[in-house]
Order: C-alpha cells, then structure tokens, then sequence
C-alpha cells in the first residue's frame, strides 16, 4: 500500500512540473483556439446577423400591419381640441433663487 502511494505521489509531481515545451505548447492551443474562432467567426456571423435582422423586420413588418387597420378607422373619428383658458394664462416657472452677478477683481 505504502508503494502505490509513492507511485501516486512520484506521477502527481511529475504532471505538476512546468516545463518550456509545456508553455509553448499551452500558448499553441490558446493562438490555434483563436485563429479558429475567429475564422468561424467571418463566416457565420454576417449569416447569423442577417437571420436576426430579418426576424426582427418581420416581426416590425407583423406588428404594424395588425396595428395599422385600428389606427385609420378611428382616425376619422378624432377631434383637436384647443384649450385657449390655459393658453392665456402661461405657467408660472418655479424660483429658485435670486441672479448673483459675479465681478472678477484685479
């Protein structure tokens, strides 16, 4: 039993050692997912950008056309109504505080 630990501890610290070939081959891996990403990515993101643009236009293209036919038939129905009480009187604005003008001294 005292052996397999030995054993289990000689290739724990041999898989914790860093070594430069190691490093470079962890850098490889990072720059390969990269390059890979970003190759990927030119190609189907233009495509994925169109289908959610489309989507939202049919979906804008959906919600005006049943919003629409409601609008025009209760347009006719409609009526301006001017208040001129309000108009002759113009609202007061709220005082804050009195103007200081400030002089620079020389």
């Amino acid at each position: 039993m005292t052996l397999g630990f030995i054993k289990f501890v000689q290739i724990y610290l041999i898989m914790q050692t860093a070594s430069f070939s190691g490093f470079l081959e962890t850098v490889l891996y990072i720059l390969a997912f990269y390059y890979i990403f970003k190759f990927l990515a030119r190609l189907f993101l233009p495509i994925m950008v169109k289908k959610v643009v489309e989507k939202a236009g049919a979906n804008f293209q959906q919600q005006y056309q049943s919003y629409g036919p409601q609008n025009t038939s209760s347009s006719s129905k409609d009526e301006i109504i001017y208040d001129t009480a309000k108009s002759a009187k113009p609202r007061e604005t709220k005082k804050v505080g009195e103007y200081v003008d400030y002089e620079e001294l020389e």
